[in-house]
């Protein structure tokens, strides 16, 4: 039987969970993300809004930098409707480049600054990008296509933001950043603009301008740039901030560890804050754990938005109790599925609330999350993605046809509506007509929402293992596997089989080496039909990270079996 429900109708179904202070529905303002900023700034303008390794900028200073970075790019050649590739880890000068070109009109192009020399060129060819913003330590990778490929090459250092005493200790650890970069045309060492120079702000449509390129994919195909316009990413921070609880709406400050190349570390972690006048604590290497946990003993962080690989490491860490991270309040664990258990552990040890999100590149990236409400814990949904955004717009349809629309407690595809879903993918016509459909992003994830209006994803549409006919999702076995207290990490896969089609694996990284095959199927048997219960078991002392630091399943698949 057919199931159909309209806006309205579903309107009043998700609107009945809502917390009280939360509107369904919100202006967005038609502006450009620059503008919004600058509003912003000049609210508060003497507020900090970046703490990099002890160096404070206030937003009146910070709107200034990108003021003298918006005449560097302008006098550099680099116009409205060109790219810049911005292939940097977390700094100062990331958020400058980033609203800088906003302010031109210039679409960011965001690149992992872990790339090849490939990965590299395929985006910059892809994304038609003339102009890159890297390190020097990238220098290498970037100067092989200097001739064909770039107009420009703009290096900027860590040390630009650093005290004297600092910079100094800095260039002699960091010898890769700490080389003379060669004079030649195009390529420009920038430290900061030439006081009191501007350019005049751009004139575009937030509809229809592409402030972003953002690159998905790359894990299960041929990468492809998200186009998200001005209004995407406004949209998307301010359906962010009316879901906060009222005291963290304003002036809150931020660990900003998760990358910024990442669509969701520049949307939480950057974007969001700067319109709330919020202070972004800002650490370069996500991968620092001891870095991040002395800086939120000496800042004291209220919001910490990562991914759960984060929020494990930091769990597991020696002594975490002496960090006095029980300051952290605010937690939206994204990019990955929240294993209950890391979500249970880092509330216990912090007192703060962590909830998992959901999103994709597509939008913005961010469409779900759980109440952050603390008298919400109470009453929390395990394993949902929470609720959907202000004016987002769900369904669930059938699998095979792609249209039927099923109902509350069936399992199919999720579809998702709403302002921060994106214009399309960057010259790719043809994918768009099938992944987009009278607005509707066909997110290739299967899920089902139940008679409340929360979703729960269920698993990718593409790791689903079908073994003997059955439908498998690795996810439910794996927060299986994450229950067992001797279990660190762990992935669950399908590998070919001659006789069921395929099978299940599980690799698992165990936290107590007396772990046995026998004692996981045992324990697996407890709590998963028989036809779900891994048929094979690899021990590993590590599992493959994409550069994000999702856990790479692809890589696992790609081992010779």
């Amino acid at each position: 039987m057919e199931y159909s429900n309209n806006e309205e109708e579903f309107d009043k179904l998700v609107e009945k969970s809502y917390p009280s202070e939360t509107r369904r529905h919100i202006n967005i303002p038609n502006i450009s993300i620059y503008e919004a900023f600058r509003l912003s700034a000049e609210r508060y303008r003497d507020n900090i809004a970046i703490d990099f390794i002890g160096t404070k900028i206030s937003y009146g200073n910070l709107k200034n930098e990108i003021e003298q970075a918006s005449a560097f790019l302008n006098n550099t050649g680099i116009h409205q409707d060109d790219r810049l590739t911005l292939m940097l880890p977390n700094l100062p000068q990331y958020v400058v480049f980033f609203m800088a070109a906003a302010k031109l009109g210039i679409t960011v192009v965001q690149m992992n600054p872990l790339y090849t020399t490939t990965e590299i060129e395929y985006e910059l060819k892809d994304s038609g990008s003339r102009n890159i913003v890297i390190m020097a330590s990238s220098l290498k990778k970037v100067m092989p296509l200097k001739a064909k490929l770039l107009d420009n090459i703009i290096i900027v250092g860590v040390d630009d933001y650093l005290s004297p005493g600092k910079a100094f200790l800095f260039k002699l650890v960091d010898k890769e950043n700490n080389i003379k970069i060669q004079q030649e045309s195009g390529i420009i060492r920038y430290k900061h603009g030439i006081p009191g120079t501007t350019a005049e702000n751009a004139k575009i449509d937030p509809s229809s301008s592409a402030a972003l390129l953002q690159y998905t994919g790359g894990t299960t195909g041929v990468p492809k740039a998200a186009t998200l316009t001005h209004r995407n990413l406004l949209a998307n921070a301010n359906q962010l901030i009316e879901w906060f609880p009222e005291d963290f709406k304003e002036k809150i400050s931020y660990l900003a560890s998760i990358p910024y190349f990442h669509v969701y570390g520049m949307m939480t972690a950057m974007l969001t804050p700067l319109l709330q006048g919020s202070e972004l604590i800002i650490i370069p290497d996500p991968r620092n754990q001891k870095m991040i946990l002395n800086t939120i003993r000496k800042k004291k962080p209220t919001a910490f938005p990562g991914i759960p690989t984060m929020y494990h490491g930091i769990i597991n860490y020696p002594r975490v109790e002496k960090y006095g991270i029980d300051n952290i309040k605010l937690c939206i664990s994204g990019a990955m599925p929240l294993p209950q258990e890391i979500q249970k552990k880092f509330e216990d040890i912090t007192g703060g609330t962590l909830v998992e999100g959901y999103g994709l590149s597509e939008c913005s990236p961010v469409t779900n999350i759980s109440p952050l409400q603390s008298e919400y814990k109470s009453k929390r949904r395990q394993g949902s993605i929470g609720l959907p955004l202000p004016d987002t717009y769900e369904k669930i349809v059938d699998v095979n046809d792609g249209v039927t629309e099923l109902p509350p407690g069936k399992e199919g595809e999720l579809l998702i509506k709403g302002p921060q879903v994106m214009m399309g993918y960057w010259n790719r016509p043809e994918e768009n007509k099938s992944t987009l459909t009278d607005g509707w992003l066909h997110t290739g994830d299967i899920a089902k929402m139940d008679n409340d209006g929360y979703f729960y994803i269920v698993d990718r549409k593409k790791d689903l293992i079908i073994a003997g006919g059955y439908n498998i999702y690795p996810r439910e076995i794996e927060e299986v596997l994450y229950e067992n207290p001797k279990v660190s990490e762990c992935a669950v896969i399908g590998i070919p089989h001659a006789h069921r089609g395929e099978t299940v694996k599980a690799f698992i990284v165990p936290s107590d080496i007396s772990l046995t095959e026998e004692e996981v199927k045992k324990y697996c048997m407890e709590k998963l039909s028989v036809y779900k219960i891994p048929k094979i078991i690899e021990f590993r002392d590590s599992l493959p990270l994409t550069l994000v630091g999702k856990i790479d399943k692809k890589a696992l698949r790609n081992e010779k079996k």
